[in-house]
C-alpha cells in the first residue's frame, strides 16, 4: 500500500506539473501571436515592466566615411627612426682617451614606428615630437609604398608635435578643419599604422575636449586633448584624425590603457594647435609661446563655496606676473575669468588651449568675474621673456639657472662632432655651469636625460631634476664628451 500511494502521489504531482506548463505554454502561444513579436523579451515584458522610460534610439546609418577614408589614407605615412645608443661600458673604461683609439664604442640600434601626416605637396609632414625624438635617422613610407629619408625641421616637447620633411612634390595632403568647432558626438576616423599595419582606419565619436591626461610632464605643456572613442594603438601615434569631410582635426598622441593597447579611448592634438607649432617651425624654428601672464587654478564645488560663488564657472587667478599682459590690462588676482574671445573656459586646459593658438603681441579679450560684477579686459600676449618680439632658433639667449647665454649648435658643427641636437655655451656668467669649468664653445647635449636643442626643450628638461641635481652631459669642440651632476 505505501508503495501504491507513494506511486499514486507521485504520478499525479506529474501529471498536475506538466498541466501547469502547457497552460503557460498555450497562454504565451496566443500572445506571442497577438502581438507578432518573435522578441522574448516582449513577452518577459508582460510579468514584469522596469520602471525606466522607453526611448527610440538608434545609431546614425546615414552616416558614409568612405569619401573622408579616402581622402585620408594616401595622405597619412609610416614613420620609420633608428636611434643609434651607445654603451656606457665603453664610455667609462676610455673616458677622455678615447679619441686616440678611433671610435671604441659598441652601438646598439633602436628602431621604433609612427605615423605622420602630410599637410604641403611639397613634402612637410606633421607627427609626434616622440616618435622623431634623438632620432639619428627617419624613413617615411608612403601608402604607395615608396620610401623616402626625412629631416628633422623642428619639435616642440610641450606640445608633444614635430615637423619633418622629405623631398617631394606633387604629393598628397590633408587641409586643416577647425578644432574649435568640433562638437561631442561628432564622428571622426581615426587613421595611422597600428602594429606596423599600415593605412589602417578606425572611426568613433568625439568623447570630450580640453582633456588635459598629464602625459607631457613638465609644467609648462599644453595638454588640451580631444578624447575620441576610434581605435589607436601603437604605431598610432602622429597618425591623422580627420572629421566626415576628410579634413584634418587632430593628431592622434596617446591611449588610455593599463596594458598598453586601445582600452576604449585615445587622445589627439586639436589641429588649431598643430598648425601654430607648424608654422611657427616654418617661419622661426622655434615657438613662439604666448603667455597672459597669470597663476591660474580650476574651481570645483568646495572652492566654489569658499569663494562665496553662486556659480561653478570660470578659472581662478591665483597670483598675476609683475608687467605681464595680464597685470598691464588690469587683472587681479582673486579675479576669475570666464571667456576668452567669448569663448567660455571652466578649466585650465581650455585656456591652455585657447591661448596656444595665439602669438605673442596678439590681443585677446578676456571676461572677468570680480566681486560678482563683470569685467572685459583686452589682454596684449607676451612670450617667455615678458615682450612681444619674435624668437629664432638661431638667438642666444640667457638661463639664470645655469647661468649662461646659450644657442642652438649650427648644422656644421653637429655634423662634424657627430651629434643630432645641441646647444652651444656663447657666454657664461657666474653660475653652476661656470662653477663646474665649463666654459665657451662647449655643447650641451642633454639635460636630465632629455635631449635639448631649443629654450622650450631646455626649460623642459630642468623642470625634470630631481633631489635637487641637474644631470648635464655635452661634448666639446674637439669631440671629448663629458658628463656632469650639479646641486642646485
Amino acid at each position: 500500500m505505501k508503495t501504491f500511494a507513494k506511486s499514486f502521489f507521485g504520478a499525479s504531482t506529474a501529471t498536475i506539473l506538466i498541466l501547469v506548463v502547457a497552460i503557460l505554454f498555450f497562454r504565451q502561444t496566443e500572445n506571442k501571436s497577438n502581438t507578432g513579436n518573435d522578441d522574448n523579451t516582449a513577452i518577459l515584458n508582460e510579468y514584469y515592466q522596469p520602471p525606466v522610460q522607453q526611448i527610440n534610439y538608434s545609431i546614425p546609418q546615414n552616416v558614409d566615411l568612405t569619401d573622408a577614408a579616402a581622402k585620408t589614407v594616401n595622405a597619412v605615412v609610416h614613420i620609420k627612426t633608428e636611434m643609434r645608443i651607445k654603451t656606457s661600458n665603453y664610455d667609462n673604461f676610455f673616458g677622455n682617451f678615447r679619441d686616440y683609439f678611433g671610435n671604441p664604442y659598441r652601438s646598439n640600434t633602436y628602431v621604433a614606428f609612427g605615423s605622420g601626416v602630410i599637410i604641403s605637396p611639397d613634402g612637410y609632414i606633421v607627427t609626434n615630437n616622440h616618435v622623431v625624438e634623438g632620432a639619428d635617422k627617419i624613413s617615411v613610407t608612403f601608402n604607395d609604398k615608396r620610401e623616402l629619408d626625412a629631416t628633422l625641421i623642428g619639435n616642440d616637447p610641450t606640445t608633444d608635435l614635430a615637423l619633418i620633411k622629405v623631398s617631394a612634390d606633387d604629393l598628397r595632403y590633408l587641409s586643416y578643419g577647425n578644432s574649435d568647432e568640433l562638437k561631442v558626438g561628432e564622428w571622426v576616423l581615426a587613421v595611422g599604422n597600428p602594429f606596423n599595419l599600415t593605412s589602417t582606419v578606425t572611426a568613433g565619436i568625439i568623447s570630450a575636449k580640453a582633456r588635459n591626461i598629464h602625459i607631457l610632464g613638465a609644467q609648462s605643456s599644453i595638454e588640451s586633448f580631444i578624447q575620441t572613442d576610434a581605435v589607436v594603438n601603437m604605431g598610432n601615434s602622429g597618425g591623422a584624425l580627420v572629421n566626415t569631410s576628410g579634413e584634418l582635426v587632430g593628431i592622434n598622441a596617446a591611449i588610455a590603457s593599463h596594458t598598453g593597447v586601445y582600452e576604449g579611448y585615445s587622445f589627439a592634438i586639436p589641429v588649431n594647435i598643430v598648425g601654430k607649432v607648424v608654422e611657427d617651425l616654418m617661419r622661426y624654428g622655434e615657438i613662439q609661446r604666448a603667455y597672459i601672464g597669470v597663476q591660474i587654478r580650476d574651481i570645483y564645488a568646495e572652492f566654489a563655496k569658499e569663494l562665496g560663488l553662486d556659480e561653478i564657472k570660470g578659472i581662478y587667478v591665483a597670483s598675476v606676473v609683475e608687467n605681464g599682459g595680464a597685470a598691464v590690462a588690469g587683472i587681479r588676482e582673486g579675479d576669475i575669468i570666464l571667456a576668452i574671445d567669448n569663448a567660455e573656459i571652466n578649466s585650465v586646459s581650455e585656456l591652455m588651449g585657447s591661448v596656444a593658438q595665439h602669438n605673442p603681441g596678439e590681443v585677446i579679450k578676456v571676461d572677468i568675474n570680480r566681486g560678482n560684477e563683470t569685467f572685459v579686459y583686452n589682454v596684449t600676449l607676451k612670450n617667455r621673456n615678458n615682450n612681444t618680439e619674435p624668437v629664432k632658433s638661431s638667438d642666444a639667449f640667457y638661463d639664470d639657472l645655469l647661468g649662461a647665454s646659450l644657442q642652438k649648435a649650427t648644422s656644421e658643427e653637429m655634423n662634424r662632432l657627430g651629434i643630432s641636437s645641441g646647444l652651444k655655451i656663447v657666454d657664461i656668467e657666474d653660475g653652476i655651469l661656470s662653477r663646474g669649468g665649463l666654459s665657451s664653445g662647449f655643447i650641451i647635449t642633454e639635460i636630465n636625460g632629455e635631449r635639448v636643442n631649443s629654450q622650450n626643450s631646455l626649460n623642459q628638461a630642468l623642470q625634470m631634476s630631481r633631489r635637487n641635481s641637474v644631470n648635464l652631459k655635452g661634448i666639446y669642440p674637439n669631440g671629448t664628451r663629458v658628463s656632469y651632476e650639479f646641486l642646485l
